[in-house]
């Protein structure tokens, strides 16, 4: 046992001779240098990236501020930023594997199940950046736009290459996968209609409730520059549920409908309440497009 043991020690004491430590040594701390400069050079790339691309899309929104135009930029903003941000980290990782000496080229094109598996796993991803492309060139949304995609209603944040983003209306930030979406209601390219209905009972006199409308709109209507044309006072309608309002169409700018319909349908509970008039709640339907 005691000779087994000797001659263990002997054969490992002439492997530890035959090793190089100067060599490995260096080349270790070679490696290490590398892949600190890599580092370094991705952060300092990407700053001086976003910078620039930064710096460029500031100039050109407040030259097209407040038109079409600035929405279109902004969009363009966030894709630019998304392919700078992909691009660096690729070419970082393709960098620190190929430092520590992994055959990225060979080990991808020989690895057979492996590399299925990473091409379906990269199918979606495909999908994503397609269906991104073509909401881009179709010009489906704009970043600054009021949306609803699917169940989630909001403001677009971000168009990126993978997602897009979607504030909603409590704050929620929404990250939608493109290659998801199949219906987009934009309700920021044509005016809107805000529909206010206020409730009535059967006995309620109706002439007397559309005056009182058609004198809060004639005193209200001049200090709302958002509102488009005159208000149109529908009359009296039945809701499904068997219920009567008096209904008023309002057409809007893009994005006013809603605090249109809250400010109107206010003012006019107010006077019909002044006007000794007995009223059920009232129900409040916005946000129709109103596409001429």
């Amino acid at each position: 046992m005691k000779q087994n043991l000797t001659v263990l020690a002997v054969n490992w004491q002439k492997y530890l001779n035959m090793v190089d430590w100067d060599r490995l040594a260096m080349t270790i701390l070679e490696k290490v240098l590398l892949l600190i400069l890599f580092s370094i050079l991705f952060v300092i790339l990407r700053k001086i990236g976003k910078d620039a691309i930064n710096h460029f899309f500031k100039r050109y929104r407040a030259k097209y501020e407040n038109t079409v135009t600035e929405k279109r930029i902004k969009t363009f903003h966030t894709l630019t930023m998304n392919v700078l941000i992909y691009c660096l980290w690729f070419f970082w990782i393709y960098s620190i594997l190929s430092t520590i000496g992994v055959p990225v080229g060979t080990l991808v094109a020989s690895a057979g199940i492996f590399s299925l598996a990473i091409g379906l796993g990269a199918q979606g991803f495909v999908t994503d950046i397609v269906s991104g492309f073509f909401i881009l060139l179709e010009r489906q949304i704009e970043v600054g736009e009021y949306v609803q995609i699917g169940t989630i209603k909001g403001t677009v944040t971000a168009v990126g290459l993978r997602t897009t983003q979607v504030v909603g209306d409590d704050g929620t930030l929404n990250f939608i996968p493109n290659r998801t979406i199949t219906t987009i209601a934009n309700m920021s390219r044509n005016n809107m209609t805000a529909m206010i209905q206020v409730g009535i009972f059967p006995q309620t006199p109706v002439d007397q409730v559309i005056k009182i409308i058609r004198k809060v709109n004639q005193r209200e209507v001049p200090n709302y520059p958002d509102i488009i044309g005159d208000p149109k006072i529908i009359g009296t309608i039945s809701l499904p549920d068997g219920k009567l309002v008096v209904q008023v169409n309002i057409t809007t700018k893009n994005g006013a409908q809603y605090e249109i319909s809250h400010s109107f349908l206010a003012l006019y509970l107010t006077e019909l309440n002044q006007a000794g008039i007995e009223l059920p709640a009232s129900p409040t339907m916005v946000g129709q497009p109103n596409v001429k």
